[in-house]
């Protein structure tokens, strides 16, 4: 079973852009997880068409707010249609239970005893600012957070939040989320 877990940095804010689509903003970099090499990797916007081959190969993406966010950012980009391949939303996952979202830096907290290295806010000044290393730290250190917390739902079913200085438990359903969703993609392969 091959997982990639992946976040987006974004050039650009909403407000620059005139819409509240998510695909209206141009990526800067996306970093990815990939089970299968136990590998962290990043791309820069024009760098995107190298990950493609990763992607229709992977059995299940992993992000945090990803359908919501990255998959239609990402897709905008992608000659074929990331929505095809079997998506896990930690966010998404944790709200159905809940009935409301939480920070990607309150479940890092209370399930990990982490917190996130910085915001969205700040990597796109770090972006501006030619700081672009920056970013892409900042970038991997929110895959890694992600995936830390996916390994650690699989083998608790659930996860932590911390909040307002208390930790709470959230029980999840992970019995699925290894489950294989359907075929391949071939949209690049071979290209």
């Amino acid at each position: 079973m091959r997982v990639v877990t992946f976040d987006i940095e974004t050039a650009n804010w909403l407000a620059d852009t005139g819409s509240n689509d998510p695909a209206s903003l141009t990526i800067a970099i996306v970093c990815a997880h990939d089970s299968e090499t136990d590998e962290y990797t990043s791309y820069l916007e024009h760098e995107l068409p190298k990950m493609w081959n990763m992607l229709e190969r992977t059995d299940v993406l992993v992000g945090y707010n990803s359908d919501h966010f990255d998959v239609p950012l990402l897709n905008k980009y992608y000659p074929g249609d990331l929505t095809k391949i079997k998506s896990l939303d930690i966010m998404k996952e944790v709200q159905a239970v809940l009935g409301r979202r939480l920070r990607l830096d309150a479940i890092a907290e209370g399930t990990l005893g982490v917190k996130k290295s910085g915001n969205g806010g700040q990597s796109i000044v770090w972006w501006r600012n030619g700081e672009i290393d920056k970013v892409r730290q900042y970038c991997l250190k929110d895959v890694e957070i992600t995936k830390r917390i996916f390994d650690y739902a699989l083998e608790h079913g659930g996860v932590r939040y911390r909040e307002l200085g208390k930790t709470y438990d959230v029980k999840l359903d992970v019995s699925k989320w290894l489950n294989p969703a359907g075929g391949a993609m071939t949209f690049t392969l071979g290209l």
